[in-house]
């Protein structure tokens, strides 16, 4: 099986693909969903709230944040995450840039 060779690809086309990445699972899509409904850091309810094991959803996080579109800081024994709002604009720049692209009317395309 050969490589994805990422680098035969511009910066914004690798950056648009792991944006899809990180959403093509229902999951972090839950957890981005709850962050943005409580509007503040969450420090452990997630198990409860979204429905998977804590490894689950300890490896769903980390995917999120390695993406940084969202953030944690230690406190005490937990760690609490909240959405990074700073990068989640930037984000939505490029994705929106990227979707809303379109056709010509009068396209010659089948």
């Amino acid at each position: 099986m050969g490589l994805a060779k990422t680098e035969m690809f511009t910066d914004e086309q690798n950056q648009i693909s792991l944006f899809a990445k990180v959403f093509g699972h229902p999951a972090r899509v839950a957890i981005l969903q709850h962050l943005f409904k409580i509007e503040s850091c969450v420090c452990g309810d997630l198990v409860n709230e979204i429905g998977l094991a804590q490894p689950t959803i300890s490896q769903h996080l980390k995917e999120l944040k390695h993406l940084g579109l969202i953030k944690g800081n230690v406190e005490g024994t937990s760690v609490c995450y909240c959405v990074h709002a700073e990068n989640w604009k930037a984000m939505k720049s490029v994705m929106n840039e990227f979707l809303n692209q379109d056709l010509e009317e009068k396209s010659n395309c089948c």
